[in-house]
């Protein structure tokens, strides 16, 4: 791919062409394509809550191939230890010394499937390196690759031998989002496009961007203008979720360097280099809905963080831009 001068231009090409990359493995669901794309290039982590079989690890690995990234799947059980991922030094008897033996956390893009079935402990090894980009081993850091992201899913429906995830950890996924059943149409077009001469094909997605370019958008998606109204509408909206009478966690300045950091990519992908408050919108549920928690009476009468959060939207007021 060419680069134009623009930057602008070079970043909605580059992004389209990943986008239609990964929606080409997972059909049917381009909401799910967009807003997955939009935690990776904003540099954040995405959190996938559905039920099985809908293409959650499809999207991960279709994601990583687009890229050409190196990937790590981790199985999340109970009996799973923290060393499992991060990994672990090992002695040498030969040498006298102990050698770091690296988990699978050290990949570019790592899904960890079925986070919530691990112990607390476990998932909370995940909490430097979501951070910090790092892992901590005998005092000693050992850095992760760049580009990093961890894709965590998780089954809203089986409960049982799982365990919640804190709210500290919730707050590190960029994104939580879902993907849901496919279309009659686009689930015909999976068996028919997957069906060549009665044998079941893989389908993959082919390496249309270089890890160097991730690293470039990423940079540059944190230039992507924001006016000061636009900021303020950002901090209303987490003002006005941490005032509300029904919740009893609001948004954290983290969420809302989260949702400010969503609206550029989004921005971006659209082809413009400043944010409006219609990008802030488009990407708010995803960003804040499971960083928020209702009171116990809003939870017995069946109140969403989604609901509430579309009320907020509703009421803080909406600022007006000139056209730039």
């Amino acid at each position: 791919m060419t680069k134009p001068t623009d930057p602008v231009e070079y970043f909605a090409m580059t992004y389209e062409a990943v986008r239609r990359q990964v929606a080409g493995v997972l059909q049917g669901k381009p909401e799910a394509v967009r807003l997955a794309l939009t935690g990776l290039f904003a540099g954040g982590h995405l959190l996938i809550e559905d039920v099985p079989g809908v293409g959650k690890t499809t999207l991960a690995k279709a994601i990583a191939g687009a890229l050409d990234a190196s990937w790590q799947r981790i199985q999340f059980t109970p009996d799973l230890l923290p060393s499992d991922i991060t990994g672990t030094n090992v002695y040498d008897p030969r040498a006298g010394t102990f050698d770091f033996r690296p988990g699978p956390v050290f990949a570019h893009l790592v899904l960890a499937d079925e986070i919530n079935r691990a112990s607390p402990k476990t998932q909370s090894a995940l909490l430097e390196v979501m951070e910090e980009r790092q892992v901590t081993v005998d005092g000693r850091a050992h850095p992760v690759p760049t580009p990093f992201c961890v894709v965590a899913t998780q089954n809203p429906v089986d409960l049982e031998g799982t365990y919640r995830l804190p709210e500290a950890q919730l707050d590190r996924f960029l994104l939580r989002i879902t993907i849901g059943y496919p279309s009659q149409a686009a689930e015909t077009g999976i068996l028919t496009g997957r069906v060549v001469s009665g044998a079941r094909t893989a389908v993959a997605a082919q390496p249309v961007c270089t890890l160097e370019q991730v690293r470039w958008m990423r940079e540059y998606t944190a230039r992507v203008h924001v006016a000061d109204p636009v900021a303020g509408y950002i901090a209303g909206i987490a003002q006005a979720t941490r005032g509300h009478r029904r919740l009893r966690l609001g948004a954290s300045p983290r969420a809302s360097l989260a949702l400010l950091s969503a609206a550029q990519v989004w921005a971006a992908a659209e082809g413009r280099g400043y944010v409006t408050p219609d990008d802030v919108q488009a990407v708010a549920e995803p960003v804040l809905a499971h960083r928020l928690l209702v009171d116990a009476e809003a939870e017995i009468q069946g109140v969403r963080p989604t609901d509430i959060l579309a009320e907020v939207l509703g009421t803080v007021p909406v600022p007006a831009l000139d056209a730039a």
